[in-house]
């Protein structure tokens, strides 16, 4: 009944979070969604200023805290280690959906781009962020960033084995191409009021911090292979050294 039960556990925190980043195209595109992001101030500015921060900053601290491996070493001495993962992937899509919920629009558009062909450019780059992101996943194995893998293989009675690190496609041109959907998806705007600014820059400014964390645990991880790779291909752009490895980040078990 227990494997049965985290199996399920793993599929339900999966869809949640499925629900969670469809939505993030309608709330940062302004459509087919009741609430987004640029919608018009409906309070005092200060008041939705101080909110919005709280929330990014509450979604910054639990993703960040959760991410790091002496946090996940005491939550598996409470959860099912095949479930700490799904564990993650849930409470940061409730984090996301409590910012959706209680995100407050603060109007003032600081450009709003009227021309049909370029606002619908950069609703197109938008999504392709998106699409970036989620291709992004698929190279580092999706199943086992979210979870799905780790709750399968102990549903079947299997030993997980952590992947191993290698570069396919986009990482060989640029270490960290999901956080570059990311930004892409986030920046691209037909329509920039100061929430959205607000949002596009505290995590802006997230992601490049939390570059840093992760690299240093992955440097703890895989060695001087991580460190050779960080020196041979650029972080978030792909200008500069490009990598010579033919080896297909994170795709087989060893």
């Amino acid at each position: 009944m227990k494997r049965h039960l985290i199996f399920l556990y793993g599929i339900v925190s999966y869809l949640i979070f499925f629900g969670v980043f469809c939505y993030l195209f309608g709330f940062m595109g302004n459509f087919l969604v009741p609430k987004s992001i640029d919608l018009a101030g409906t309070g005092p500015f200060v008041e939705a200023l101080l909110i919005n921060a709280a929330l990014l900053g509450l979604f910054a601290v639990q993703h960040s805290v959760m991410a790091r491996p002496g946090f996940k070493k005491m939550l598996t001495k409470i959860i099912p280690e095949s479930a700490e993962r799904s564990t993650y992937v849930l409470i940061s899509s409730l984090a996301v959906i409590l910012l959706y919920w209680q995100w407050k629009p603060m109007g003032v558009a600081i450009w709003n781009i009227e021309n049909e062909v370029f606002a619908l450019i950069l609703n197109g780059l938008m999504i392709t962020g998106g699409l970036i992101v989620l291709a992004s996943t698929v190279l580092i194995n999706h199943f086992d960033l979210f979870g799905l893998r780790q709750v399968w293989l102990q549903w079947r009675n299997k030993e997980y084995k952590p992947l191993v690190f290698v570069t396919p496609g986009l990482y060989k041109m640029i270490r960290h191409p999901l956080y570059f959907g990311w930004l892409l998806m986030f920046w691209s705007a037909p329509v920039m009021t100061i929430a959205h600014l607000v949002f596009a820059v505290a995590t802006t400014a997230y992601i490049f911090i939390a570059i840093q964390l992760e690299e240093k645990d992955l440097i703890k991880v895989h060695g001087k292979k991580y460190i050779n790779y960080r020196k041979s291909v650029p972080m978030i752009l792909p200008i500069g050294r490009k990598s010579n490895t033919s080896t297909p980040a994170f795709g087989e078990v060893e």
